[in-house]
């Protein structure tokens, strides 16, 4: 038996050939739906090909696509099917300017009582593993209300639900793994360069030998660095030999050193600090340490405000 293949019909107009035309479950395939939603979104909210006549096969173009997908962005935000169809539709032309409209936020997603509706609708697209949605919330966020909200607000409750389905079911790694690398990316992107700091000597930032929950250090950097401060990042599992070579090259004005799990919140990683010229400010945070003992010199900070505010007061 022969095996025909078939080309995807194209619309030609001038003479020139266009993009090649997508049938029902192509489309399907790419948005990730099933052909009869797609239908369904034609015959209830005009969603359908442009141009299609009775009697022939849908087949859907690139502006079609288009605005299947900004139907699609705007249910992962939250929005209801009629909102998010007005929305699609009413971005036709914005789209043929080039302008990249914002969907409309807020709705379902991760089970997340008392969350903002924008920390739903970030939830709802890191488990719809859409990394570019999750992007334009977080720095729609980071934007409008900083990175202090932006992480206890927005951030944290939908960490928080990701881990408690995995304990409960355990799945969800793989959105866990997205949201934190989406996440991370963009609390970097809203670190400023800071070359001429409010402090002479820097403030590093470490978590404690062996932990590796290291994310929450980014919006304290970011927040440091807004307000002028310099920091040096050391990032995850630092061993110990490595944070008293850091300490004595760098001399910093503070240390942080975050612990994430109580196992790792060791006060003798604090009596070993090795001792400078000029007096550094050792600061403690993270849930690790909430039931340990914290060890003089060390003061404990119980959240990212109190973090901030504390460094901030003490290096400069």
């Amino acid at each position: 038996m022969a095996l025909v293949m078939t080309q995807p019909e194209q619309r030609s107009a001038g003479g020139h050939t266009s993009e090649p035309l997508l049938s029902v479950a192509a489309v399907a395939r790419r948005l990730g739906v099933a052909p009869a939603t797609l239908r369904t979104w034609d015959r209830r909210y005009g969603l359908g090909p442009t141009g299609h006549t009775m009697g022939r096969h849908r087949k859907y173009g690139p502006p079609d696509v288009a605005r299947l997908e900004l139907m699609q962005r705007a249910l992962l935000r939250g929005a209801s099917s009629a909102e998010a169809a007005r929305f699609a539709l009413d971005s036709k032309s914005s789209m043929t300017h080039g302008v990249v409209p914002v969907a409309p936020s807020g709705g379902r997603g991760l089970k997340m009582p008392g969350a903002s509706r924008l920390a739903r609708g970030l939830g709802r697209a890191a488990v719809a593993m859409d990394s570019i949605a999750v992007q334009e919330m977080l720095a729609d966020s980071l934007a409008s209300d900083g990175v202090i909200a932006t992480w206890n607000e927005v951030v944290r409750p939908v960490l928080t639900a990701v881990a408690a389905r995995w304990q409960l079911s355990g799945t969800g790694v793989e959105v866990e793994h997205l949201l934190n690398e989406c996440v991370l990316a963009a609390f970097v992107r809203a670190t400023p360069l800071v070359t001429l700091g409010r402090n002479h000597r820097p403030v590093l930032l470490a978590c404690m030998p062996e932990e590796r929950h290291n994310l929450p250090l980014y919006p304290l950097a970011a927040e440091l660095a807004q307000r002028g401060v310099v920091v040096r990042q050391l990032g995850a599992a630092l061993p110990m030999d490595a944070l008293a070579v850091a300490v004595r090259r760098t001399a910093p004005s503070a240390v942080v050193l975050w612990a994430q799990l109580p196992r790792y919140a060791d006060p003798g990683v604090i009596s070993a600090l090795p001792r400078t010229r000029q007096q550094v400010r050792v600061f403690v945070g993270g849930p690790g340490w909430r039931r340990g003992v914290v060890t003089a010199p060390a003061e404990r900070v119980e959240d990212l405000a109190a973090a901030v505010d504390a460094v901030e007061a003490a290096v400069t």
